[in-house]
């Protein structure tokens, strides 16, 4: 099969074994796949693949229809799926636990967008941070592809969402995500708050500034850090908060704890999705044979939501 490879640090399109489903799993011919700063991180040697996947394959969501199938599913399903690694390729085994129906009103392209950034925002906000209805959040980088999914569920918790976008070329388009957000540049962000949850999407040395910013037992979730990873916390701000840091990433967790997330993101986004209720923004499609220029694309300034590989 086709596949993208990773080789010094770059992309390139190359072949790979076909996979063989044993051991539970599903053979999935994937349609289309998302593409995540994760991939980046994983050609510059900084995210490696979980024990038993591809190495060398990057790509870590898919959309697609199983080929061989696995218990609780049937051949000609239609599936998607978080998994570890090797999903920018013409095929995959994936543990029959982690798939999830796609709804009949949403096609490939749109599907492939929505397993990890909507899996990342249900975690985040509704597991970890525990958001609640009234709650404010702010949400750095929200035109991204987990910023807009992160808009989007704490949206639909009934929380009260200040969305930061540095380009305002981009506002509206975020605005029209979630009708009653406020959309605003980060130089404006204190302005808005003060704030309940803050959604690091960002990074960088003065990202945990926000903590001065949190109501009494408020939350930093750090999420994303592709501007640093180092940065400083002035103590005495957390203890006056009573505040907490949070961070998580799904892609190295157990087979188990992701079927566990698959399912609380099941039982909590599909029926919004299905309904419309939720909306994956495409910045892009690619074939297959422009990897290259989708991932020049995903580390692009001005992008807007998902960039997305489509196999066929």
């Amino acid at each position: 099969m086709r596949a993208v490879k990773i080789k010094d640090g770059e992309f390139e399109l190359g072949e790979a074994p076909d996979p063989a489903a044993d051991g539970g799993l599903a053979v999935v011919r994937i349609r289309a796949a998302g593409l995540n700063a994760a991939d980046l991180q994983q050609a510059r040697g900084a995210y490696p693949a979980p024990p038993g996947w591809p190495d060398d394959i990057p790509g870590l969501e898919i959309a697609g229809v199983i080929e061989q199938p696995a218990a609780g599913w049937s051949a000609g399903d239609r599936v998607m799926a978080v998994v570890g690694g090797g999903a920018h390729a013409e095929r995959i085994a994936v543990p029959a636990s982690l798939l999830l129906p796609i709804p009949d009103s949403v096609d490939d392209v749109h599907a492939a967008g929505f397993p990890e950034a909507f899996s990342t925002a249900w975690d985040g906000l509704v597991d970890q941070a525990g958001v609640r209805p009234g709650e404010r959040v702010l949400i750095t980088g929200a035109a991204g592809g987990v910023g807009t999914a992160m808009l989007q569920v704490a949206a639909l918790a009934g929380a009260d969402v200040v969305a930061s976008v540095r380009r305002a070329e981009s506002h509206a388009a975020v605005q029209a995500l979630a009708s009653d957000a406020t959309v605003v540049t980060p130089d404006q962000e204190e302005a808005h708050g003060p704030y309940d949850i803050v959604v690091e999407l960002v990074g960088g040395k003065d990202c945990l500034r926000r903590v001065r910013w949190l109501n009494p037992y408020g939350r930093i979730l750090v999420i994303g850090v592709g501007a640093g990873e180092e940065t400083s916390l002035r103590l005495f701000d957390l203890m006056r908060a009573r505040g907490r840091v949070l961070g998580s990433t799904i892609r190295a967790r157990s087979t188990v704890e992701k079927a566990l997330l698959a399912n609380r993101v099941r039982d909590g986004l599909l029926r919004a999705l299905s309904a419309g209720r939720l909306t994956v923004p495409v910045d892009s499609v690619h074939p297959l044979e422009q990897a290259r220029e989708a991932y020049a694309r995903l580390g692009s300034p001005g992008k807007l939501g998902k960039v997305v590989l489509q196999m066929e």
